[in-house]
């Protein structure tokens, strides 16, 4: 059974969420699948499709070394959920494999979201860990029983002139945060960043998560 390699981006959905922080995971899955011949989810014609049972987005696409002439199916998927509940969509995606084909899947899944514990315009792939109290990658956790699953955090927090975090505190201040819109100019700064973290995911689709994570971290 040759298992697809799945690429999630976490966010809320609505048009009231567009291009908020928290939405991060999302617009960086969808700007590669722009990069890879997908367009945007606003602009697709039949090429994402509403799939009502995962209650999700998805798109598929091929990512391949052009130079060897392989080609590797690739699974994008946007949970249609609101972030805490981003694991039900996953869930529905994995249910029915084995125990030894779900670890086999989760080991080709990385999951895309927005992280307070890194300063904007930064990002870090990890491996096998905890939440750290990010909700949706929570949520993800407990419906799949498996932390064994990759992921790019992506800096949303703001930061000094020297570049240091500024992470923010208090409940309040934290929504405003995650909430808030990017600025023209911090958009573009990301549109820089997700660049890097598109070759960061071929990379880890064509020739593994240990040279992603050299390559990238």
């Amino acid at each position: 059974m040759t298992m697809s390699y799945i690429i999630v981006g976490l966010g809320n959905p609505g048009e009231e969420y567009k291009k908020t922080r928290h939405n991060t995971g999302r617009m960086l899955v969808e700007w590669f699948g722009k990069a890879n011949g997908i367009p945007f989810l606003s602009e697709a014609e039949g090429e994402w499709k509403e799939d009502k049972k995962l209650n999700a987005h998805v798109a598929k696409v091929k990512v391949g070394l052009p130079t060897k002439g392989r080609k590797f199916a690739v699974i994008l998927i946007l949970p249609d959920t609101f972030m805490n509940n981003s694991g039900k969509s996953i869930k529905l995606f994995v249910q029915g494999l084995t125990l030894h084909n779900l670890h086999k899947q989760t080991e080709k899944m990385i999951v895309i979201y927005d992280d307070l514990d890194l300063p904007f315009g930064t990002a870090k792939i990890s491996f096998n860990k905890s939440s750290g109290g990010h909700r949706g990658l929570e949520s993800i956790i407990k419906s799949i029983k498996t932390e064994k699953f990759a992921r790019v955090r992506v800096g949303i927090s703001p930061k000094t002139p020297t570049g240091k975090i500024k992470k923010p505190k208090g409940e309040e201040t934290v929504t405003k945060v995650i909430l808030g819109k990017f600025k023209p100019n911090e958009i573009t700064v990301l549109k820089k960043l997700s660049k890097k973290v598109n070759e960061a995911l071929e990379t880890f689709v064509t020739s593994g998560l240990e040279k992603a994570m050299t390559g990238f971290n």
